[in-house]
């Protein structure tokens, strides 16, 4: 008898949350952690959005036009894609089911709308929600920032509003009070769920 169903298999990890939650700090962060080193891999997402200081095409995202967006969109490129706040969004599909053919993990920083259509596609998908302790929580980050126009703030917060309601859809949702506590239960979960696989990739 074939031992193929005994095999752990790779898995994707979702986290997304509303806009000012920490959930981009907190995936880089993962990613940093010795315990999973080479064993939960992010994708590299596509985005129209101008690079911000820091940022290098390639390592962080994939920088690209509206047009080649969009031709990308029409071929099939991506596994998801979403417009968010006027810029386009995408995982590209290719890179990503790569990885988890090879057995790894692969980490998945997306909005509520991503999320939803890899929850749809790959049901076994590992779905985290990072959320602010409150909305007033939420507003003070966002303001913090100093790059919101009252607009903008308004926006997201609506939008957040709406996000927040989709946090029941997920396996677990981490409120993020303290980046140090938030990161060690995110690390808990993940380990947690990934056991079987972690443990085959060691």
């Amino acid at each position: 008898m074939s031992n193929k169903s005994s095999v752990p298999q790779a898995r994707f990890v979702i986290i997304s949350g509303p806009s000012g939650c920490g959930k981009t700090t907190l995936h880089k962060a993962l990613l940093a952690s010795p315990r999973l080193k080479g064993k939960l891999v992010k994708s590299i997402s596509a985005t129209t959005r101008s690079k911000r200081p820091g940022e290098r095409s390639g390592h962080d995202y994939l920088y690209l036009t509206n047009k080649m967006f969009e031709d990308r969109i029409k071929k099939g490129y991506f596994l998801e894609w979403e417009k968010v706040f006027d810029h386009y969004y995408g995982t590209p599909k290719k890179q990503a089911l790569n990885l988890l053919k090879k057995g790894v993990n692969v980490l998945l920083c997306i909005d509520v709308k991503g999320a939803k259509t890899i929850r749809q596609e790959y049901p076994e998908a590992l779905k985290i929600f990072i959320k602010t302790p409150s909305l007033k929580v939420l507003k003070a980050r966002l303001k913090a920032r100093g790059s919101e126009s009252k607009e903008s703030l308004a926006l997201r917060l609506k939008i957040a509003r709406k996000e927040l309601k989709e946090a029941r859809y997920y396996d677990h949702v981490v409120i993020n009070a303290d980046l140090k506590k938030a990161l060690f239960r995110l690390q808990q979960i993940v380990c947690q769920e990934l056991k079987e696989t972690l443990t085959a990739a060691a």
